[in-house]
Parts: structure tokens; C-alpha cells; sequence
């Protein structure tokens, strides 16, 4: 029995209509549409989870502020800013502070270097000093009691912790419907988020009246600074006029001493007194009197006068 070639128009079409082509399209359709679902699931899921923003560097710690303690120093760069912000605000009163910052950052990156040094010495001493006054205060009472404290509210904090994990794995077990575990958190009441918002207000609140603080602080240390340097100056300048208040004193004394020397060997007329330190004054008041009395009389006596006077000008004038 021979069999002849079979035409292609002769072939069976399989069940439903279809050819086997269009089969085949069928089934590259499907792959397609299941190899492109979870891309774009996935996808969708990547836009919609919002980046978290953290607070604080992984793998860097905050530095504990300790009560009581030596305040802790600012930088160059901050002294910098706390010197220049109130000339800023006062020449450019409606600008917001974040431009005003914008513009001193601008400022101190062309600030000349020796400029630029000086508030880093500044800041490098005041660093010093707080490294002395905290060296000193590691050493007291104070400090001991305040690490003892927070030691105790750290274990404290450990112990309240592990009972929350605790209580949040065996006491409230739960499976709603989906297939999920449902744990009721008290901190996630509306009481507890309405008391954080209120706090962070306030927090707000503080810190915008800390930097008010801080800028007033900064401008009052300006006029202590300019106080200083005025009562520097004026303790110089007194110190420089008692010092010329001493050698004119000690002038007049070698002035009295040599005019007693001078006249010692010239008695006033009519009395014959000689004058001494103590008596110099009143003796030169009676020679002058007894002089004006006769001027032609005593003659010789007021050329001797002149002569004394004109030596002692010469040797201590």
C-alpha cells in the first residue's frame, strides 16, 4: 500500500480553531506576560517604599552632654558665624537665616588664610581650656554620681527592652486574616503620637529660643570683648600718667632741695632767716616781700637772687 506525500492544505486543524502558528504564538504571548509581571511588580514596589532618612551617621556616636560640666568649644568656622551673623541680620534684616548661613559659608571659603587662623587659634585655645576644666571635672564628685546615673538608666533601658520583646512575642500572639501576626503596641496609640507631636513642637520651640540665645550671647560677648579692651587701654594711660605724676614729684622735690641748698647762705634782710625743706615756701614769701618793700635798697640782693635762679633753671630745668 503506498502512501503519497501529504499537502499541507490536508492536514487535521487540532481542537478549538487553532493552527499550530497561532498556538505557538499563544504560548510566547503567555511566557511573556508572566516573565514581564513580576518586573513590574517589582518595580512598583521599589517607587512606592519611601527612602528612610536617619538621623544620625551609621557607625559614629553622639557625644553625651554630662550636667554640670565644662560647656564643650566651638570651631573656627562657628566663631566665625556667631561674629558675623548679627552684622548680617542687621544690614540684611528680611533675609531668612538659612541664606544668611548660605552667605557666610560663601564668606569663610574666601576668607583670607591669616584671617582664616585666627578664629582657628581662638577656637584652639578655647578647646584647651575645655580640655583643662574637663580633666577637672572628671576628677569631682559630680562627675562620679552623674556616670553612676547613667550607667543605672542604662541597664534600666536594657531591662525595659528585652520585657517589651518579651511581651511583644508570647503575650499578644495573633493571625489576622491575610496570614500576618498583629501585635497591640501601647506606643502606637493616637494618645502617645499626639503627646510626640507635641513634644516635638516644643522641642522646636527650644531650639529656635537656643539660637536666639546664642545670638545674643555672641553679641554680648562682643561688647564684653570691646568693654576689655577699653579698660586695657585706660589702665595703660593711668599707669602711664602716674608714672610722669612721679618724676615730676621727684623734679619739684630736687627743685625744693637745690633752692634750699642756694639760699642757705642767704638770710632774709631785716630777720636773717635761712630756709630749710620745711620752711622753703614761707622763707621765699618773705624775701619777696622785703624785696618789693625797697627794690632800690637791695640791689645787690636781687641780682643774688637771680643769679641762684638761674643756675638751679639751668641744672634742673
Amino acid at each position: 500500500m503506498s502512501h503519497g506525500p501529504r499537502q499541507p492544505g490536508g492536514a487535521t486543524a487540532p481542537a478549538g480553531g487553532k493552527t499550530p502558528s497561532q498556538h505557538g504564538a499563544f504560548v510566547v504571548a503567555v511566557k511573556q506576560e508572566r516573565s514581564e509581571g513580576p518586573r513590574a511588580g517589582e518595580k512598583g514596589s521599589q517607587e512606592e517604599e519611601p527612602v528612610k532618612k536617619r538621623g544620625w551617621p551609621k557607625g559614629k556616636k553622639r557625644k553625651k552632654i554630662l550636667p554640670n560640666g565644662p560647656k564643650a568649644p566651638v570651631t573656627g568656622y562657628v566663631r566665625f558665624l556667631n561674629e558675623r551673623r548679627e552684622q548680617i541680620r542687621t544690614r540684611h534684616p528680611d533675609l531668612p537665616f538659612p541664606e544668611i548661613t548660605k552667605m557666610l559659608g560663601a564668606e569663610w571659603s574666601k576668607l583670607q588664610p591669616a584671617e582664616k587662623q585666627r578664629y582657628l587659634d581662638e577656637a584652639e585655645k578655647e578647646k584647651q581650656q575645655y580640655l583643662k576644666e574637663l580633666w577637672a571635672y572628671q576628677q569631682s564628685e559630680a562627675y562620679k554620681v552623674c556616670s553612676e546615673k547613667i550607667q543605672e538608666n542604662k541597664i534600666k533601658k536594657e531591662d525595659s527592652g528585652s520585657g517589651l520583646m518579651n511581651t511583644l512575642l508570647n503575650g499578644h500572639k495573633g493571625v489576622d486574616c491575610d496570614g500576618f501576626s498583629t501585635f497591640d503596641v501601647p506606643i502606637f496609640t493616637e494618645e502617645f503620637l499626639d503627646q510626640n507631636k507635641a513634644r516635638e513642637a516644643e522641642l522646636r520651640r527650644l531650639r529656635k529660643m537656643n539660637v536666639a540665645f546664642e545670638e545674643q550671647n555672641a553679641v554680648l560677648q562682643r561688647h564684653t570683648q570691646s568693654m576689655s579692651s577699653a579698660r586695657e587701654r585706660l589702665e595703660q594711660e593711668l599707669a602711664l600718667e602716674e608714672r610722669r605724676t612721679l618724676a615730676l614729684q621727684q623734679q619739684l622735690q630736687a627743685v625744693r632741695q637745690a633752692l634750699t641748698a642756694s639760699f642757705a647762705s642767704l638770710p632774709v634782710p631785716g630777720t636773717g632767716e635761712t630756709p630749710t625743706l620745711g620752711t622753703l615756701d614761707f622763707y621765699m614769701a618773705r624775701l619777696h616781700g622785703a624785696i618789693e618793700r625797697d627794690p632800690a635798697q637791695h640791689e645787690r640782693l636781687i641780682a643774688r637772687v637771680k643769679e641762684i635762679l638761674a643756675r638751679v633753671a639751668s641744672e634742673h630745668l
